[in-house]
């Protein structure tokens, strides 16, 4: 009875941590910005947001991939005259978005008044020093405002209030968008039903969003963090469903062992293999629908709040919707049984073909060690993980982050196989210690923990997942960061940098900085992304790369990219430079195809390759032309080599200012810590998960040994003795698992460094490793001392 309630809450838990992986993989699969300027409009049309490029794959064919673009793409404003020709088109709005700062660096959002403002006192400004400004920012109607657009800020006077932004007129607002005859969409206003098919055809090439993929149009934000929300949650469905198998799979097995008795009396009374084997899944098939109903109800409020965290922790855009349906309950209900009728089948076979005169004989005593094909499939596992491990420190970056979780699995899986195996040789090995410590009780843990090696691996699995998985999630993320700010350190020659407080900074202000006496150089930097197929283990995959537009003038004073061929002086017009793990055997003076942030296609020539990826980002090109392909022409910062006093300069511009090198390279380490959000999230759920495993098996596997004890005391030990001796076998059979899945995340992250930074050493703060060790052996330790002191201290213990 005690094993069902444990089997319940393992699998009940399990159901609702599948469960929430789907909330997040549906509300990804359903993800749209919603709409608020373009909620009126009948269609939106863009350009292309997304880029597809086929791409070679090792083994099989060409395959095209696809890639959201992360800047909104211009299209001609003349094309909104073939769109009002189109039957049931009321108007045609020419939408232009531009980045606005108003005094003490309030970002706005610049757009040319039209049927999509939303006035609430005032009028529509009529001239080109004439704006409706948005009511937050305190200003009144009649009140001069001063705007920076591009430049310094100039003056506008007010004549109306909106509820968001400013709006310029709209020929004003064109030209300081800096790319007249171009708009960032087109809005179609309907005066009756309108065909989308019709407004396809009336501008070929252009997209034509209508329902709630109008959203996705205003707003890139959700569209570009959708592809890699599935990737995720898809992976983090798939690592569950492993963990329901390895953890969930170990309690029903050790449940069933623990039952041999039961088992061999049905067998001795004439049962069948096969009875025994279907009562024993049915039994556990009959738990598992109503722990998956539980855990699959529950998985909604909670994969809510987790998608709640993730907008909060700024993991997931603003606008990334919560899609709550029954699938993912629904998911839940049918893996979980199907996984716990794997494992009861799995777990029954050998009980259910002993003979019936063998039977009683035969739960007597276990089995000396694990039969052959366990050892066989074991030794595969291993024999791949390895193999995955030495290929994974060949990959890039991305690649390598993306195929940790995998190989860990793969890992934990031989390891499953290979417990009673190993556990045999943690007794060889810490047996003798134990023995030292104390002779009569290291030697009663030491035989307890050799004699029942199948319960020793049924509880080492968990423990060795619980430490490989926390300390390779934990601990990937260190590492990257520590790479990161070393890159980042490393290559910043900058004494000064110029930051703003709003969208960003004017191309002219670093312009003013380099003219400044003192200053010896300046570059302007503005973070981009770009879409390149990146070769990896012999084949293509098609990245989002992060990427930076750099001014050229300084270059080399400013920042050290650590060059490993070319020249970062050749940085002009359609030149580009890529780091090394990209590169992926490009040599300087070749030309890449690759896409930009709007999903413009270019073919540049490779002028240099650089080590400090991490540092930098990936690709680095002209900051112009990262600019005009760019929803915003401002500059993220600008690097400045020199102490002059740039106080004089950086008070003509709205929200600008100095910060030392260091106080920069501080902020940036902060946010990336900020980005392991996730991460720690998604380990506290998994790790927990398997924790609750672990002492609910430990729990089970203790209580079931009371006629152990009891032979125990009746043969002369004591009670302190026996607890002794079970603390004992607690630190070898612990001991083991932590080892082992200590050496797995170790392997793991060394190889990780490997295709990281180069150099197998991985960032472990030993504060969040010696947690996750104590955390593990302590919870481990208390679920095997406690449940033995409760049965111990009954006055009457049953015979053997």
């Amino acid at each position: 009875m005690r094993a069902r309630y444990g089997i319940f809450l393992v699998l009940a838990f399990a159901a609702a941590l599948i469960g929430c992986c789907g909330v997040l993989l549906e509300s990804a699969l359903r993800a749209h910005a919603p709409a608020d300027r373009y909620a009126g409009a009948a269609a939106v049309v863009t350009g292309p947001l997304d880029v597809s490029q086929r791409v070679r794959l090792l083994g099989s064919e060409e395959e095209v991939q696809r890639r959201p673009v992360t800047e909104r793409p211009r299209v001609p404003a003349a094309a909104a005259e073939c769109l009002r020709a189109v039957p049931g088109v009321r108007d045609v709005v020419a939408d232009v978005s531009f980045p606005v700062t108003a005094a003490g660096g309030t970002a706005l959002t610049g757009h040319g008044w039209s049927a999509l403002a939303r006035p609430r006192e005032g009028r529509a400004p009529r001239s080109p020093g004439e704006v409706a400004l948005d009511a937050g920012t305190g200003l009144r109607v009649g009140q001069r405002a001063l705007l920076q657009i591009g430049g310094a800020p100039r003056p506008f006077t007010v004549t109306g209030l909106v509820s968001s932004g400013a709006y310029f007129e709209p020929r004003t607002a064109a030209a300081l968008s800096g790319r007249p005859g171009q708009a960032d969409a087109l809005v179609v206003l309907a005066g009756g039903p309108v065909d989308a098919g019709r407004l396809r055809a009336a501008v070929p090439g252009l997209t034509v969003a209508t329902g709630a993929e109008r959203g996705d149009a205003e707003d890139l934000a959700v569209a570009a963090a959708r592809p890699d929300m599935i990737d995720m949650a898809g992976a983090l469905a798939t690592m569950a469903v492993m963990m329901v198998l390895l953890v969930g799979g170990g309690l029903i097995a050790l449940s069933i062992r623990e039952r041999g008795r039961e088992l061999a009396l049905l067998r001795a009374v004439g049962a069948t293999p096969r009875q025994v084997r279907a009562g024993i899944v049915r039994e556990n098939v009959r738990l598992a629908v109503w722990a998956g109903l539980a855990g699959g109800i529950a998985s909604l409020p909670l994969g809510a709040a987790l998608h709640a965290a993730m907008v909060r922790g700024e993991v997931l855009p603003e606008g990334f919707g919560l899609s709550l349906s029954p699938a993912p309950a629904v998911a839940a209900l049918l893996v979980v049984p199907a996984a716990a009728a794997v494992s009861a089948l799995l777990a029954s076979l050998r009980l259910s073909r002993i003979r019936p005169v063998q039977a009683l004989g035969e739960t007597a005593a276990e089995r000396g060690g694990p039969p052959r094909w366990r050892v066989i499939t074991g030794v595969v596992f291993l024999v791949l993980g390895v193999n995955a491990l030495g290929a994974s420190t060949l990959m890039s970056g991305p690649g390598a982050v993306a195929s940790v979780g995998g190989l860990v699995i793969s890992l934990i899986v031989a390891t499953a196989f290979l417990s009673p195996v190993i556990a045999r040789w943690g007794v060889r090995a810490l047996g003798g210690t134990a023995r030292r410590l104390d002779p009569v009780a290291g030697r009663l843990a030491a035989h307890a923990a050799g004699a029942a090696t199948l319960r020793a691996g049924s509880v080492l699995t968990p423990v060795a997942l619980a430490v490989a998985f926390a300390g390779t999630q934990l601990f990937v993320h260190s590492t990257v960061v520590g790479a990161t700010e070393e890159q980042a350190r490393a290559a910043t020659r900058a004494d000064q940098v110029v930051v703003p407080a709003g969208p960003g900074l004017p191309a002219e202000l670093a312009r003013a900085v380099r003219a400044t006496p003192g200053v010896t150089a300046a570059t302007a930097v503005r973070g981009t992304t770009v879409v390149m197929a990146v070769r990896e283990l012999g084949e293509e995959q098609l990245r989002s790369l992060p990427a930076r537009g750099v001014s050229p003038e300084g270059l080399e004073r400013t920042t050290d990219p650590a060059v490993v061929s070319g020249r970062l002086d050749g940085l002009r017009g359609g030149a580009v430079a890529l780091s090394r793990d990209v590169a992926g055997g490009i040599r300087v003076g070749q030309t890449v195809p690759l896409r930009l942030a709007d999903g413009t296609a270019i073919r540049p020539r490779v002028t240099a390759i650089y080590e400090r990826g991490l540092g930098l980002g990936d690709v680095l090109l002209h900051r112009d032309l990262v600019a005009a392909h760019s929803s915003s022409p401002l500059d993220d910062h600008v690097l400045v080599r020199g102490r002059a006093d740039l106080g004089p300069v950086t008070a003509r511009y709205a929200g600008a200012d100095v910060v030392t090198a260091e106080a920069f390279a501080a902020e940036r380490s902060r946010a990336l810590r900020l980005e392991g959000f996730m991460t720690r999230l998604v380990t506290a759920a998994v790790t927990g998960f398997v924790v609750i495993g672990l002492v609910t098996t430990l729990a089970l596997a203790t209580a079931a040994r009371r006629r152990e004890f009891a032979l125990l005391r009746m043969a002369g030990a004591t009670r302190r003795q026996v607890l002794r001796s079970l603390r004992l076998e607690a630190a070898i059979v612990l001991g083991t698992g932590v080892a082992t899945g200590s050496l797995v995340a170790a392997v793991t992250l060394m190889s990780f460094a490997t295709a990281v930074t180069g150099v197998p050493l991985p960032w472990v703060p030993p504060l969040p490793a010696a947690l996750i060790l104590i955390g593990v052996a302590g919870s481990g330790a208390a679920a095997m001392i406690l449940p033995a002191r409760v049965l111990l201290r009954r006055e009457t213990l049953e015979g053997p």
